[in-house]
């Protein structure tokens, strides 16, 4: 028997064969205490860690319940949801194909119960399709976008279990707890991950094949194939998943080379092991294909499929990517609409500015608002401590370098829409932050746990409007608007708010209303116009204006802005202005 072929299970550390180690209660004479008594205190220790995570993630599960209770439909939400009832009902991928199936499958799962109608011989655009399952099916609209957000709060719930396992892993149940609760109360990660979209799902699957290839450094046969599983339904839920792809493939070569090394490595012996590592990543790459194709015949088993039409042609390095995946051609012509989207010339907002075009800086400066200042302290403090601390400078590869490419990734794109796009962020660097209580400071789990509850602070203060949060330092959820847009700040969430408080406070006026969202306000009790298609001379009375609409208005809504005093706001994403 070859030295490869020793199962891993009998390997130490460097490689060499050991027998198995037969442990024993540790007794008076070897810890100076009674056994039971030593007993009785690690059995308190349990009890506290795992009452500490299921606070934890109880807060975390009510804050996103109550949150998803009370918000009106995001503008992608009612396109996600058409399309899930759609594979459900028709088997048919014509719609959403930018988007591959995963996410909206999930959110199938509870749409499943929600007895959902819509018309068979519909065949308008997938916005269209959305409006009219939610507003003109005969549907309860809430109801409906509960239950398809509920499966994505339940996801992200346990995707904090990643993350309490992996920063465990690295440095104990402290860590664990720590990480956790950066995660738990992250405003970011409770704002789309109460809501029926594919960010939190893709970057969440992401974390998790990590998580598995780092502990495939140790049981390599078990968690590779299940790395393999969570990379193809991250590569499943969201395109932007792809660059991660040749970055966790090469850690699939770092955990091998870490199970099989030995102290004598010869150039036969690297070389094998090299081989060996290769192999290992064709596989995890063959599994992750596996798994996109099972999700798309999950949807239409005969995998029926007509391209829309204008479909962009592309050519040059991004073509040559289109034609050589092993991907079905749904999930080719979807990579063509999405690089259509990024030649577009999209307008974005940041710190007053407004501007056509995107900015390289965007993503970093929106993450300096949205994040808890408590958050910004551990991150880097976190970074230093795996890079520095020895026994953790392995991990920085897989913390740090896939954090890295996917910010990159996401800063060369084209739309400066939110930090959404970077959501993925929070959830590693939770695990990195909790590194910092592995330097061997005496103050180091103080300061850890004072910055976690100042985090915890500052997401409870905000409760129940996550999606506009800021930090203290750029003045709260009320001074978001003034420096982000979109699903930052407004993402069409507070019209049922906007219902309660013009009933409440201003019945029987007239309403002007300019709304950017996907909800319909007549639906919600609202009786408004709209003053862009009447003269300015005849808008009085109240003037409702979404924020991202103010952040980027121009020309007639500009000069009816400038002419109206605010006087209310609805969610910190809704002005409301008086005009004479």
């Amino acid at each position: 028997m070859t030295q490869e072929q020793h199962s891993l299970l009998d390997l130490d550390d460097d490689g060499h064969t050991e027998p198995p180690v037969q442990l024993r209660r540790p007794t008076s004479a070897t810890t100076g205490k009674p056994p039971g008594r030593l007993d009785g205190l690690r059995r308190h220790r349990r009890w506290l860690f795992g009452l500490g995570v299921v606070v934890l993630l109880a807060q975390m599960a009510f804050a996103m319940v109550t949150t998803a209770v009370e918000q009106s439909p995001t503008i992608d939400e009612p396109v996600y949801a058409g399309t899930a009832v759609v594979y459900q009902q028709q088997h048919s991928l014509r719609y959403n194909p930018e988007h591959p199936p995963l996410g909206k499958l999930i959110m199938g799962t509870g749409l499943a119960f929600a007895d959902a109608h819509l018309d068979p011989a519909f065949s308008g655009g997938q916005t269209a399709l959305g409006r009219r399952l939610l507003y003109e099916s005969g549907n309860d609209p809430r109801q409906l976008l509960l239950s398809a957000r509920l499966p994505v709060i339940v996801l992200t719930l346990l995707f904090g279990l990643v993350v309490l396992a992996f920063a465990r892993d690295l440095v104990g149940a402290v860590g664990g707890l720590s990480a956790l609760a950066l995660y738990a109360f992250s405003p970011d990660i409770i704002a789309h991950g109460s809501l029926a979209t594919l960010d939190v799902p893709a970057a969440g699957f992401l974390l998790t094949s990590v998580w598995l290839l780092w502990r495939a450094r140790r049981r390599p046969r078990l968690c590779l194939p299940l790395a393999g599983v969570a990379l193809g339904a991250a590569v499943a839920t969201k395109m932007s998943a792809l660059p991660a792809v040749p970055v966790l493939l090469l850690l699939v070569v770092l955990s091998v080379w870490y199970a099989r090394r030995t102290h004598d490595l010869g150039t036969r012996r690297t070389a094998r092991l090299l081989a060996l590592g290769a192999a290992a990543a064709v596989v995890v790459a063959l599994v992750a294909v596996v798994v996109v194709w099972a999700t798309y015949l999950a949807v239409d088993p005969r995998l029926r499929w007509t391209a829309p039409e204008n479909l962009p042609v592309t050519r040059g390095l991004r073509g040559l990517v289109v034609d050589w995946l092993p991907f079905p051609q749904p999930y080719r012509d979807g990579m063509l609409i999405q690089f259509r989207f990024e030649n577009a010339p999209w307008h974005g907002f940041l710190f007053g500015r407004h501007y056509v075009g995107s900015l390289w800086y965007y993503l970093p400066a929106a993450l300096l608002v949205k994040t808890p200042l408590g958050m910004l302290a551990l991150w880097p403090a976190g970074a230093v401590a795996v890079v520095t601390v020895p026994r953790l400078r392995p991990a920085a590869l897989y913390v740090l370098v896939p954090t890295a490419v996917l910010l990159a990734a996401a800063m060369n794109g084209s739309r400066d829409f939110g930090v959404r796009y970077a959501v993925f962020v929070p959830m590693f660097l939770a695990v990195a932050a909790a590194c910092v209580v592995a330097f061997r400071w005496r103050w180091a789990h103080v300061v850890t746990a004072a910055l976690a509850l100042f985090v915890a602070v500052s997401s409870l203060r905000t409760y129940p409007y996550y999606l506009p949060y800021s930090n203290e330092a750029f003045g709260g959820p009320s001074k978001t608007h003034l420096r982000l847009h979109d699903s930052n700040v407004d993402w069409g969430q507070d019209l049922g708010r906007l219902a309660d408080r013009l009933r409440q406070r201003y019945p029987d006026e007239k309403i002007w209303l300019v709304y950017k969202g996907s909800g319909v306000p007549s639906s919600y009790g609202i009786d408004a116009s709209d003053p862009r298609k009447v003269s300015p001379n005849e808008v009085h009375g109240l003037l409702v204006v979404s924020d991202s609409s103010i952040a980027k208005a121009t020309g007639r809504l500009a000069a009816l802005i400038e002419g109206a005093e605010p006087i209310d706001e609805v969610g910190h994403s809704i002005t409301i202005y008086r005009r004479a």
